[in-house]
């Protein structure tokens, strides 16, 4: 298989007025894949029963959700890792700093060494 990939036309960033326009590649997503589908595809290489990898997924989720709610990073091994960061306000000194000034979190991830290594051997086709 393929990524599927379109071309769209990009104007400079950061430049007044948009400055010369480019055509960069985008991807053309090709559907997702829901629980459902995770369940079905990996009953199909492992022994357990489709009750069992769906708790196991829900679980792994809590766990997640826990972790990251706690400040922690989330190593999955070869999957990658997530990992919680802040949006902030500025204050002038240390001292003055306030959680008030913080304002979110979210969360990012860092794929592991095996999705790094299946991108970097992806092929390309120009949708339709």
């Amino acid at each position: 298989m393929s990524i599927k990939y379109k071309v769209v036309e990009k104007a400079e960033p950061g430049v007044v007025g948009g400055g010369a326009k480019k055509w960069y590649a985008t991807v053309v997503n090709d559907g997702e894949l829901a629980i459902d589908d995770l369940v079905n595809q990996i009953e199909k290489f492992s022994a357990l029963s489709e009750a069992d990898i769906r708790g196991v997924i829900i679980a792994l989720e809590n766990v997640i959700q826990d972790g990251l709610a706690n400040g922690k990073i989330i190593r999955l091994d070869k999957l990658g890792s997530f990992y919680p960061s802040l949006s902030s306000g500025s204050s002038l000194t240390q001292e003055d700093f306030t959680s008030s000034l913080i304002k979110g979190a979210k969360v990012n991830y860092r794929p592991g060494k095996r999705i790094n290594d299946v991108l970097k051997t992806a092929t390309f086709k120009k949708a339709n």
